[in-house]
């Protein structure tokens, strides 16, 4: 066992309230690429002439649904994907009651497919959606389906409004409740792991304020802006670390 992987255990060990913030990176190792990145930015440029967060915005949902509905199913939504090492070992770690809560910042809901409980997603799930008219509910599976479509955009059946995915778009608050519980859990913890994210997207990343905690892990390939602050930094994949433990 190396010396990084022995003091994170240390730590871990040592903990009562852990709590994990994590970001992008985390469901990368699934197969599901960050659409931040430069490659992303390429492909959407290349495709539409767009970048991703305009057209991932509340406005231009409202005034280019299909066009939003064309990238997003695209690029947004990857049916076949398993959580990986980092999803699973959170998921143990939660059973064994150090973890207390996941928070992240992806869409994709691993966390919960690989047996997390206690998770507060920060921009909403590809897996819920409603319509904006009536509020009906629906499941990934009905805005897929072209037969429930006109145009790429998902039809109520119920009142014939439109339905739209249950996540965050630029220009969009967040969630008051999720951000308060969020918040809470990280206010309370003695030791915040932050995982898959260069902490660079606001608001969520200024969620990390509220730790006053004990220990400050960054498990991360590239650098973060709470570098300085961390009192452990691990420069390697997330599920290769987690998974170690």
């Amino acid at each position: 066992m190396d010396e990084e992987i022995k003091k994170l255990k240390e730590i871990i060990e040592a903990g009562e309230y852990i709590v994990f913030f994590g970001g992008a990176g985390v469901s990368t190792e699934s197969g599901i690429p960050d659409f931040r990145s430069e490659e992303g930015l390429y492909k959407a440029r290349q495709e539409f002439g767009r970048s991703p967060e305009e057209i991932l915005s509340h406005s231009f949902f409202v005034s280019n649904p299909n066009i939003f509905y064309k990238y997003y199913k695209k690029n947004l939504i990857y049916q076949n994907v398993l959580p990986n090492a980092a999803h699973n070992a959170l998921a143990r770690l939660e059973t064994s009651g150090k973890l207390k809560a996941v928070v992240t910042q992806n869409i994709d809901g691993l966390h919960q497919m690989a047996g997390s409980k206690t998770v507060y997603e920060l921009h909403g799930s590809v897996l819920r959606n409603y319509c904006m008219d009536c509020h009906e509910k629906y499941e990934l599976g009905f805005i897929l389906d072209e037969n429930n479509c006109r145009d790429m955009v998902p039809i109520c059946k119920k009142c014939g409004g439109t339905v739209r995915p249950d996540v965050v778009l630029y220009e969009e608050a967040l969630d008051g409740s999720v951000i308060h519980g969020a918040a809470e859990h990280i206010s309370k913890a003695d030791t915040l792991i932050i995982g898959g994210t260069s902490l660079v997207v606001y608001p969520a990343a200024g969620l990390i304020q509220y730790f006053s905690g004990k220990n400050l892990i960054l498990i991360n390939k590239s650098e973060t802006s709470k570098d300085g602050h961390a009192d452990l930094i691990v420069r390697r994949p997330i599920g290769e670390v987690l998974d170690a433990l």
